[in-house]
């Protein structure tokens, strides 16, 4: 039995001064912290429930939306804004867990959630340099059909779990952080980090910094959008592959196109290869599968994950080309 406290903050400002505490540990929804206590994997000796902060929802006049940290995601999913103005992001989180995690889970803590790999879970004798850096990491030549193929190092080929998230980083979502040194905004593509040699580093954050709202800028066309999960079941299983993609096309020809993936990094990771060398092409299947290997011309597979790469260029084809046969709103969620 690990003894620690607990506080419920009343305000950021409150958040912020007892996050600064050794060890302590931020509380939203317990969706993932509480896994993680259970598994003796965090050691934290304070919480801090943030549920109390703001969970508002504000649309604004110039089509942008802020959504508070501790929105619950099922909040999220339904709101009349969301499902209007940014349907790929409803489309994603309900793609996410079950009805009752989505009720409990808040942005914030499904933006900081952890990877799901056995590895970092099993604590009873696996390698793991996430869960103790420099040990070693077992999935590397263990099994990892669910494991990256980009973005990974020698050191980790962990993913990130998030659906929602793959959904922000196609929006250019925004992030609003405060901390003991002040304010920032950072773009969630620039929040969570690659492994290189710190795995153990999921994120930019400063100890103690906090996530007290998102900020989706408008998007002309944010309704020509598209959530595709791959799964080994329909329900309650992580993505083998996700992708969250809108497409605008003019007289046939790609006039702009934002695609994120996940399942395939330690982070959601965003083809800026693929928009652009899609960018003033033809919006035909031949382009996007050009654009598909320019973008997966890095990957890297392991043993039992080969498949990805392939998996990845078909959906992303498929996706594209599913857009592109549609109308202007691309249907609603």
């Amino acid at each position: 039995m690990i003894p620690f406290t607990y506080a419920r903050a009343a305000s950021a400002a409150d958040a912020i001064r007892m996050g600064a505490m050794p060890d302590a540990k931020y509380l939203g929804g317990g969706t993932n912290l509480v896994d993680l206590l259970r598994e003796t994997l965090e050691h934290p000796a304070a919480l801090v429930d943030v549920t109390g902060l703001s969970d508002a929802i504000e649309e604004r006049p110039d089509g942008s939306l802020l959504i508070g940290a501790a929105a619950k995601n099922t909040a999220v999913a339904a709101h009349p804004a969301v499902r209007s103005r940014f349907p790929l992001l409803a489309r994603a989180i309900v793609s996410g867990a079950s009805a009752q995690i989505r009720n409990m889970a808040t942005v914030g803590g499904n933006i900081l959630q952890r990877t799901r790999c056995t590895y970092f879970y099993d604590d009873d004798g696996a390698r793991c340099n996430k869960r103790s850096p420099g040990q070693g990491c077992d999935a590397i030549d263990g099994f990892n059909r669910m494991h990256a193929i980009l973005g990974a190092s020698d050191a980790c080929v962990a993913v990130h779990p998030s659906d929602m998230c793959v959904a922000l980083a196609a929006l250019g979502a925004n992030v609003r952080l405060e901390g003991a040194n002040g304010t920032r905004t950072l773009a969630l593509t620039d929040l969570h980090r690659l492994p290189e040699d710190h795995p153990e580093l999921d994120t930019v954050l400063a100890p103690g910094e906090l996530i007290t709202a998102i900020e989706l800028p408008a998007l002309a066309y944010a309704g020509r959008a598209a959530y595709r999960k791959v799964r080994d079941r329909s329900s309650y299983a992580f993505a083998l592959l996700s992708l969250a993609a809108m497409l605008d096309v003019d007289g046939g020809v790609v006039k702009d196109v934002r695609l994120a993936l996940g399942g395939v990094a330690h982070k959601p990771w965003r083809a800026w290869k693929l928009e652009a060398a899609l960018r003033g092409r033809p919006a035909v299947e031949d382009s996007f599968r050009a654009a598909a290997a320019a973008e997966l011309a890095d990957a890297r597979a392991l043993h039992d994950n080969a498949f990805k790469i392939g998996l990845a260029e078909r959906t992303i084809v498929a996706v594209l080309a599913g857009l592109a046969a549609k109308g202007p709103n691309g249907g609603q969620p």
